[in-house]
């Protein structure tokens, strides 16, 4: 028996045997990609551009004319039951010479797009509740939904710190700050992969877009970032750092985005010095679709297409992205560098090592083919329900209220309006409905108040944009469904039938064409008409409470002070609805924070929390700080804080210590949250940095000791010498409920150099 089979020995001895065995042709396949729906006739009735379905009818002759006797390392784009893609996987196992199976990869941002699939928040919303526990559940959900529908690995989960509002893709990131974003990537990733690939509810994660995508030069999706090392190292590798050695991410897509003028598609520096020396990345790092082809057609570092891919893999990428050329033009171009010397065999031999590697890990040799019922017990069951609806739940932030929330049971006739209200949204990457509905807030307010009068009416559009069509962003079709195709302006009869209300639940925000990949904003207002909307409701003097099913943070200068109060949802899920309803009626006591800072004004961007100090603090037109500050969240009940400790345990290390106080008469979660500030240190240093948190239930009168303990880490910088340390001196430590609510505050002292 040829040692890759025997299954006593570890994966990597198996790798290596096999790598012996292949020829130059089977290693390129192993490098390579292909969309699996495009074997199939793809009958679904929707038009779904990736989806197949489940009588649908294989093109055994088209899939051999891709993958030759030489196989394929990935298929993605195929969305549908185990059993379309085992007749994919036996082709590959029992069909080329070596039966070397191939890994079914997609999307899964917040939940996998197979139409059926639970979908849950997405992560910003996710980000919202400062409960990585709860984001860990996710993760486990969305893995045990994937894996068994036939997939092995997701591009997700988005780790870009994202610090410019008017880039599309804030909706898909853990918000602004670098320690949050880090403690929701180990959850999430730690929750998808549990630590052993082979179980059947595992995935394999690749964390995207490493590694600073969410700045965009002018919020404009895939622009160059314009930043310099010591803040790439400070503010943004972290996360990815974080994602991979303490969650055990095993992959890595690479952004588009030249950062300092270096592509990090072809960047030895990023991808081998940093990702796999540094960091040890186990698995490979890919390009993202199109990637590739982006050094000639956007980058003009070259103007040779061969170049491209030269430059690409011998930098350090191991695969081409998701289809970037097709699957047998991308062959050819690599056997003619490696035949004509100019790209070492030894390049590619690392990248299939890898690769070779996590599918013994995976357990693909002994076991390739999925089973094709177990998924009809997992999508969807009630364990991912329950959590679907606690992550809505959680992630809800009350960002106003001058007393009229909750609305418990006070108010017979109620008026829901707005361009939500009656048409739930769920986010970008989402999968589709199939056999059920997601309910709206007009639904949800209905079933809580059967005796009430509740009137809708949508008022405005979001944007006059409607249908189903396909959309090309960066050259992967998405279809786009936007339920504003037969929205009227309906502005007075809106108005009118707030004014016969006691109180007007105006329910706004984004929708997929204001929001999402490849939909950037030159300003923050909320779109169309929603502004006069909730400006006139106002006048009639019936209380506004306005809810935002938004991806992004939005100016809210002229909402403010008209509004009775202020809940941000975000893009919620499946159970979105539910969660704002229950949150509105006061049966949940809403404990969210912002994850992003709302400024005042677009013209105030960038704008978050952890600036570095030495602007001024005013415009002519006001303040420089933001509306709505990171962390900010409020409750229907109070809590106070009290005697900080803090105990130096040697070294850079501090214990700190304080007590919390549920001071209302209602049970609630309070989101503690632990600053520090270097206040004299060698280079520049934020005022302000997040450095712990923790959810807290407490019941009315009900204290708790809460106690962290600070670091080497959560001290450091990185000096004038390149090298990270602590500086002796004073550390200010400061506890509040967000970063301008601070509570207690204390100071220690580091002696020496560390």
């Amino acid at each position: 028996m040829e040692n890759y089979k025997n299954p006593a020995l570890t994966p990597e001895e198996r790798a290596k045997d096999l790598l012996s065995r292949m020829t130059l042709k089977e290693k390129i396949a192993q490098i390579n990609i292909t969309r699996g729906v495009e074997f199939h006739v793809n009958s679904l009735a929707d038009g779904n551009t990736c989806t197949v379905e489940a009588d649908d009818t294989f093109l055994p002759e088209k899939f051999d004319e891709y993958v030759g006797d030489y196989g394929i390392g990935y298929l993605h784009d195929i969305y549908s039951v185990p059993a379309i893609k085992n007749r994919m996987q036996k082709r590959l196992v029992e069909g080329t010479r070596l039966g070397i199976p191939a890994i079914f990869t997609g999307e899964a941002l917040h939940g996998i797009a197979w139409h059926g699939a639970s979908i849950f928040p997405v992560p910003l919303t996710l980000s919202q509740s400062f409960d990585p526990d709860l984001v860990r559940e996710v993760g486990d959900g969305i893995a045990a939904e994937t894996r068994a529908l036939g997939h092995q690995e997701i591009l997700a989960p988005n780790l870009d710190v994202a610090r410019d509002p008017r880039w599309g893709r804030t909706e898909e990131t853990f918000g602004e700050d670098t320690y949050l974003s880090s403690e929701m990537a180990v959850a999430i990733i730690s929750g998808e992969q549990k630590g052993d690939l082979s179980r059947p509810d595992a995935i394999i994660t690749e964390p995207k877009h490493y590694c600073v995508h969410g700045i965009p030069e002018g919020g404009l999706n895939c622009a160059p970032a314009r930043v310099g090392r010591r803040e790439v190292e400070t503010c943004y590798l972290p996360v990815f750092e974080a994602g991979i050695t303490r969650g055990g991410a095993y992959n890595v897509m690479s952004c588009y985005n030249s950062i300092d003028g270096e592509v990090v598609g072809e960047s030895p520096y990023y991808l081998k010095e940093v990702l796999k020396e540094r960091f040890g990345l186990r698995g490979i790092s890919r390009a993202d679709w199109g990637g590739v082809h982006r050094l000639m057609s956007f980058h003009k570092v070259t103007k040779s297409e061969k170049e491209c891919v030269r430059r690409c893999l011998a930098g350090g990428l191991d695969m081409q992205g998701c289809c970037d050329y097709d699957a047998r033009h991308w062959a050819r171009l690599v056997e003619e560098l490696v035949l004509e010397g100019k790209l070492s065999e030894a390049d590619i031999d690392e990248s299939v090592r890898r690769i070779l590697k996590m599918k013994f890990e995976l357990g693909l040799f002994e076991n390739p083919y999925f089973d094709e019922t177990a998924h009809e017990s997992v999508i969807r069951c009630d364990k991912h329900a329950a959590v679907n609806l606690r992550a809505a739940e959680e992630g809800m932030v009350l960002l106003t209220n001058n007393g009229i929330l909750p609305l418990e049971n006070r108010y017979s006739r109620i008026a829901v309006i707005g361009p939500s209200s009656a048409a739930q949204k769920i986010g970008g990457y989402s999968s589709r409905p199939y056999g059920y509905t997601i309910h709206s807030v007009y639904d949800e307010l209905k079933a809580r108040y059967p005796e009430a009068e509740i009137h809708q009416c949508d008022g405005c559009a979001i944007t006059h944009t409607g249908g189903q069509s396909v959309q090309y962003v960066d050259g992967q079709p998405h279809l786009t469904t936007v339920l504003d195709a037969d929205i009227e302006d309906m502005i007075e009869q809106a108005v009118e039938m707030a004014r016969n209300a006691e109180v007007a639940i105006l329910v706004c925000g984004d929708n997929l064409v204001t929001s999402g990949e490849g939909h950037d904003r030159s300003r923050l207002v909320l779109c169309g008409r929603q502004r006069e909307l909730i400006l006139k409701v106002a006048e009639t003097g019936t209380p506004v409470v306005l809810v935002l099913e938004n991806g992004k943070a939005i100016d809210l200068s002229a909402e403010t002070p008209v509004c009775a109060a202020m809940v941000v949802a975000g893009f919620g899920g499946e159970f979105g609805a539910k969660a704002i309803v229950e949150t509105l009626a006061g049966d949940v006591n809403p404990a969210g924070r912002l994850s992003v800072s709302y400024p005042r004004d677009e013209g105030m961007i960038p704008c978050y929390y952890s600036r570095l100090p030495g602007a001024s603090c005013d415009y002519l037109e006001g303040s420089a700080a933001p509306l709505y500050p990171f962390g900010h969240g409020l409750s229907y009940t109070k809590f106070a804080y009290s005697d900080l400790t803090l105990t130096p345990l040697g070294g850079t290390d501090c214990e700190v210590s304080f007590t919390v106080t549920n001071a209302g008469d209602r049970d609630g979660d309070e989101v503690v949250q632990v600053y520090i500030n270097d206040p004299e240190s060698s280079v520049v240093t934020p005022e302000k940095l997040l450095r712990r948190f923790k959810r807290l239930t407490l019941a009315p009168g009900g204290s708790r000791r809460v106690t962290f303990t600070l670091g080497f880490d959560d001290l450091k910088l990185l000096g004038l010498d390149w090298q990270w340390k602590v500086e002796p001196g004073e550390f200010r430590v400061m506890v509040g409920a967000s970063s301008a609510d601070i509570r207690l505050e204390g100071s220690f002292e580091v002696i020496g150099n560390r």
